[in-house]
Order: C-alpha cells, then sequence, then structure tokens
C-alpha cells in the first residue's frame, strides 16, 4: 500500500511539470513569428516571418542573383588565360568591376529587409548611391568601348576603360559622405532621420550618369563594324529597363506609398524591390550577354561564309574572260597552231577539206599544254613529258 501511495504521488507532479512547459512553449511562440527561432533577434524577423512573406521571396530572389553573379565572375577568371583577342580581353577590368557592383546591388537587398538601426541606415544611405554610380559608369565605359569598335574596329586600353569606370563612381562617393557628414555629425542627427525627398535629391547624379548613358549609347549602332552593334543593342536594352525601374520606385517611395497610408511599411520593401530588380536587369541584359561574348572564340569581320545562300554567286562566264593567260603561251598556242596546218598539208590535207581525223600517233608528234595545266601550274607552261620523242615547241 505504501508503494502505492508514492504512484499516486508521482504521476500529478509529473503532469504539472509538462502543463508548465506546454504552456512556456505555447507563450513564447505567440511571442514570435511564425518561421523564426526562439533565438533570432527582433532585427532580422522579416529574414523568416512567413505573415510578412516580401522579406522571403526578396531574400530568395537576392540570393539567386548572387550565386548568378559569382558564377559569372568564376567563368572570366577560368577563361581568362584562353582569351587571346585583344579587343576582348582589354574590358575584363571593367566587366569584373560590372559585376562587383551588381553583386552589391543584391548584398544590398539585405539591408533594406532587416530593419534599420543606426548602422543600417548609414549603410544603405551611402552604398545606394555609390553602388549604382559604379555600375552605370561601368555601362558609360561599355557605351565609349563600343563606340570605337564600331567606328575604328579597335578597343581603349584596358587602363582607359577601368579608369572611365572608376573615376565617375568617385563623384558620388563624394556627394554620399558629404550628405552623412552634414546631417549626422554637423546637425546631430539620427542616421535613420531623413525625409524621403533627401533621399532621392542625394541620387541626382546617377539620375544624370543614366540618362547621359543613355543618350550616348545610340551612338554605338553608327559603325561599319556591324559585328559589335548587337552588344549596343543589349546596352540600351540595359538601360532603358533602369530607366524605367527608376521611374517606378521614385514614384511610389515619393508619392505611392503616401497615398496608400503605408509610407512606413512599404518604404523598405520598395528599395529592396528596386534594388533586386535593377540587379536582375544587369545580369540578364548586360553581364551574360558580354560574358558569353567574351568566351567565344573570335571571327574576322570579312570572313566569307560559304553556307549563306544571301550571298551573290560567282559569274557563269567563259573560262578564259576570267582567267588571264601568260602571253608567251598564247604566242606559243598560235605557232603550234600553224605547224600543225602545214603539217596537215604535207601529209595531203587542203584547209577546208573535210578529210579524216588525224591518227593518235601524229597527234603526240606535238605536245601543247591545255589551259587548266597552265592553271594548276601557277601561270607557267609545263615542260614536255620524257614520253613525247617529237619537236618540241620550246
Amino acid at each position: 500500500f505504501v508503494v502505492s501511495d508514492r504512484k499516486m504521488k508521482t504521476y500529478p507532479a509529473i503532469g504539472f511539470f509538462l502543463f508548465f512547459v506546454i504552456s512556456y512553449g505555447s507563450s513564447e511562440n505567440s511571442s514570435t513569428p511564425q518561421g523564426c527561432g526562439l533565438d533570432l533577434l527582433p532585427q532580422y524577423v522579416y529574414l523568416c516571418d512567413l505573415d510578412a512573406i516580401w522579406g522571403i521571396v526578396l531574400e530568395a530572389v537576392a540570393g539567386a542573383g548572387v550565386l548568378t553573379t559569382l558564377l559569372l565572375m568564376l567563368i572570366l577568371l577560368v577563361r581568362l588565360p584562353f582569351i587571346k583577342d585583344k579587343e576582348k580581353k582589354s574590358p575584363l577590368g571593367m566587366h569584373f568591376l560590372f559585376l562587383f557592383g551588381t553583386l552589391g546591388l543584391f548584398g544590398l537587398t539585405f539591408a533594406f529587409i532587416i530593419q534599420e538601426d543606426e548602422m543600417v541606415c548609414s549603410t544603405r544611405r551611402f552604398l545606394w548611391g555609390v553602388i549604382f554610380a559604379l555600375c552605370f559608369s561601368c555601362l558609360l565605359a561599355q557605351a565609349w568601348r563600343l563606340r570605337r569598335l564600331v567606328r575604328h574596329g579597335k578597343s581603349p586600353s584596358g587602363w582607359q576603360l577601368a579608369g572611365a569606370a572608376v573615376c565617375p563612381a568617385l563623384v558620388q562617393v563624394i556627394i554620399a559622405t558629404e550628405w552623412l557628414l552634414l546631417t549626422i555629425v554637423r546637425d546631430s542627427k539620427r542616421a535613420c532621420s531623413y525625409e524621403p525627398m533627401d533621399f532621392v535629391m542625394a541620387s541626382i547624379y546617377v539620375m544624370f550618369l543614366m540618362v547621359f548613358t543613355t543618350g550616348f549609347s545610340f551612338f554605338t549602332l553608327c559603325g561599319k563594324f556591324k559585328k559589335w552593334k548587337k552588344n549596343g543593342v543589349c546596352l540600351i536594352i540595359t538601360l532603358f529597363f533602369s530607366i524605367l525601374i527608376w521611374v517606378a520606385w521614385m514614384t511610389m517611395y515619393l508619392f505611392g506609398n503616401a497615398e496608400l497610408h503605408r509610407r512606413d511599411k512599404w518604404s523598405d520593401p520598395t528599395l529592396a524591390i528596386a534594388l533586386v530588380s535593377s540587379g536582375w536587369v544587369f545580369v540578364i541584359f548586360h553581364a551574360i550577354p558580354e560574358v558569353h561574348c567574351t568566351i567565344l572564340p573570335s571571327q574576322q569581320e570579312n570572313t566569307p561564309n560559304y553556307f549563306d545562300t544571301t550571298q551573290p554567286r560567282m559569274r557563269e562566264t567563259a573560262f578564259e574572260e576570267d582567267i588571264q593567260l601568260p602571253r608567251s603561251y598564247m604566242e606559243n598556242k598560235a605557232f603550234s597552231m600553224d605547224e600543225h596546218n602545214a603539217a596537215l598539208r604535207t601529209a595531203g590535207f587542203r584547209n577546208g577539206s573535210l578529210g579524216s581525223r588525224p591518227s593518235a600517233p601524229f597527234r603526240s608528234n606535238v605536245y601543247q599544254p591545255t589551259e587548266m595545266a597552265v592553271v594548276l601550274n601557277g601561270g607557267t607552261i609545263p615542260t614536255a613529258p620524257p614520253s613525247y620523242t617529237g619537236r618540241h615547241l620550246w
């Protein structure tokens, strides 16, 4: 009886302990977003919150962009020793800078998914314009390169292209640094306390660079070297979609979110979508075609394509009209005809008679080279073979 009493007292204690654990876990799950762990900091909630699905979607798309950009950089590194054409090897430094800037766009997307603090806001304000300026500077250098290739068939050197890509981007570095110093250090404001219009005004130089590059890229379609015009078309398409993305995000960021009373909730998703969209436009319409063009073997500009049915066919004329035979052969040919007629008269045939054809031994006395033999011998008259014992003409 004593043992049974102890068991009866133990079961309620175990049940109470299980009830306490379950109730504690339910209270924790009620405060933790669905899909996130218990020890996750509140700053990174949007990276895993299933209720706010926009963060997970943008995170996946940005991660795919990072992997694609790294793969393109790896392909260029592997194929670098096999690229011999100077016109394709000189812009490799510029291509790596552009891929690095595109990688920065995808990486900066995560800064707009997580919740803002002083460090995150400073990173957003500084890198937004700098990374976009680097990308559009590389596109401007690409437009200059294609302009030279289309007109003259020669590309600027690698150092010139790299300098043309870096120097315009340094202007935006100065602008972003001054903006942070004036608002945070001088005015003693928080890094996150800025108006949407201030954020857009700090990117005016990037907009100017984008519009100027778009206008200059149309000159890549004017020139005599047509094989580089396809690259110019890809460049124009890239800049066109970039302008559309910038018009869309600025409209929503400045006016659309405020009209829909979603300014506080939709500002970060708007900027994150603009970053991901621009990055994929750069990858699809510029990076992939340029990498493909770089690793392909070079072709000559005027190499004839014998399988192209659109090319004009050769004239079908007489053999003597297109090939100029040597003068010595024409004289020997006339001499051999005179001697042949004299031999016929000696044998009893007259001019204009319809006598029988001379026999093979008589014709073999004189060696007469044919026109094809002269062409195959390089325009010189071949010597008579040893089997001919008759009188030779030379």
